[in-house]
């Protein structure tokens, strides 16, 4: 073979490997959008098998398995929509890196569920349909399915196109649907559903009032006093006291049903309690560590960034323990009814339901989070850790308040509305200031109109997007889940 002959082979053979390497990396590319369902379509028929587990495989347990795989990818949706609340405002401050929120996020979850998660939930959510008015316990299993099924694809949905909605007040839709199917518009608890209606209203402007109070006063206090540091040392611990108060009374109140039941008095004494001792450990260490620095709001910031850390990470322990519950308990509601033959306002969760649950916003949580995350954190206002901290604050206080009203309120609508409240105070001081500034100057150098509308610091469109998935949000999943129920009992029945 001569020379020219082997180059030539060697020139092929070097186009050929190109090609391949070009191919796999082509097929990588492709594939890389495939892993996270992937790994979520794994987790969802392992939850099914560990069913399969516990009750074998006759008819109405193969129910029971199914029911599992749907609670399992209702969990996932979970995870990728609903914590977004408590670690965007975090993550959009740059007080925690994704990976790092994230992974506080899972384990917090996690921990709320498992060890305050509540062991009675209300399966007919919180008496929205009545019991007796379904006919059989077949019937209530298809009803609880359909709940299932449609509350999961709405979440899912609403992630998609990139909306924080409640996923409680899904699962509230899902039921009021499947019952209105199953058992008539006579079955529901209208009363109930008023309440409910109200709380879409209620809790976003109640979080995003009392988060554009906190932040007008650490502006007052803190921000716009010649000596930052000084206001800071003096403020910083209160406002953290007030924080771990709240946190604290939102717990006893909401996340340790499975421990002991504890009235709102008794949760605010407990609130009080901890706000006093964070206060005296708080206030020295924030001594200590503004020592030497800059007479700045880049020395507020830092000051400011350890408690927001701190808030974030109790938000979705609350979360995990009050939510979580709230969203497996169709699923509950399915195992009773298979396990005893009957049907219940209330039921116990087992351990291997909330396992379920815990785990599932965990998984979608890493592989779907950062989306809502982003959005929350740094789409909808530019948020830093002064601001950032005024919305986890105000999410604890607002669900206190609401509790004392007896108004039933959604976190994720308080968490967002306290983003929303936070941009459009930000917007009505600017505007403010900007007519001081302008007031005397002459008419050539006032900033136009059309300039001033574009440096609106809240997006428009997302605000629209949101507040529509918000008040869509019941009746799309009651709708979708009355024809799954409708399907559902025509295949088997």
């Amino acid at each position: 073979m001569s020379d020219q002959d082997q180059r030539t082979q060697w020139n092929t053979l070097d186009k050929d490997l190109n090609r391949i390497s070009q191919l796999e990396l082509a097929t990588a590319y492709a594939s890389r959008p495939l892993v996270g369902p992937g790994i979520a379509l794994a987790f969802i028929v392992v939850a099914g098998l560990a069913a399969g587990v516990f009750f074998g495989g006759s008819a109405m347990n193969m129910v029971v398995i199914a029911a599992a795989a749907f609670g399992a990818y209702m969990a996932i949706n979970i995870g990728a929509n609903d914590v977004a609340n408590n670690m965007g405002p975090a993550v959009g401050a740059n007080a925690l890196t994704m990976g790092g929120a994230i992974v506080i996020a899972a384990i917090a979850e996690s921990a709320g569920a498992l060890l305050a998660g509540g062991d009675v939930v209300s399966t007919i959510s919180k008496g929205i349909i009545d019991p007796a008015a379904v006919s059989s316990s077949s019937v209530f299993i298809w009803a609880m399915m359909a709940a299932l099924i449609s509350s999961a694809l709405w979440v899912n949905l609403a992630t998609w196109v990139g909306a924080p909605v409640s996923t409680t007040h899904s699962v509230v839709g899902g039921v009021l649907g499947a019952g209105v199917a199953a058992a008539g518009i006579t079955a529901v608890n209208w009363p109930t559903m008023g309440k409910i209606a109200a709380s879409w209203v209620i809790s976003p402007v109640l979080g995003g009032v009392v988060a554009a109070l906190f932040l007008a006063f650490i502006k007052a206090k803190i921000i716009y006093q010649d000596d930052k540091i000084a206001a800071a040392r003096r403020w910083v611990p209160v406002l953290v006291g007030i924080m771990a108060g709240a946190f604290a009374a939102y717990l006893a109140l909401k996340g340790l049903k499975r421990i002991v039941k504890i009235d709102l008095q008794t949760a605010l004494l407990i609130g009080a309690g901890a706000g006093a001792l964070s206060y005296v450990i708080t206030a020295p260490l924030i001594k200590r560590q503004s020592e030497g620095m800059e007479n700045r709001n880049k020395s507020l910031k830092a000051l400011f960034g350890l408690p927001l850390v701190i808030s974030a990470a109790l938000l979705s322990f609350a979360h995990g323990a009050n939510d979580v519950a709230n969203a497996v308990g169709p699923l509950a509601a399915i195992v009773h009814a298979t396990e005893f033959g009957d049907f219940a306002s209330k039921v116990t969760i087992p351990t291997w339901v909330m396992v379920i649950g815990a785990f599932g916003i965990s998984f979608g949580l890493f592989l779907f989070g950062p989306k809502l995350i982003r959005m929350v954190g740094s789409q909808i206002t530019k948020l830093n850790p002064m601001r950032a901290f005024c919305v986890s604050l105000s999410a604890a206080i607002t669900v206190i308040v609401a509790s004392w009203l007896g108004l039933p309120v959604s976190s994720t609508h308080i968490a967002v509305g306290a983003v929303f409240g936070v941009g459009f105070f930000r917007e009505w001081h600017m505007e403010r200031r900007l007519k001081k500034t302008v007031e005397g100057r002459p008419a050539a150098k006032r900033i136009a109109p059309e300039e001033r509308r574009r440096r609106k610091l809240v997006r428009r469109s997302h605000f629209m997007t949101i507040v529509a998935a918000w008040v869509i949000t019941v009746p799309a999943a009651a709708l979708l889940s009355a024809v799954i129920f409708l399907l559902l009992n025509a295949i088997v029945g």
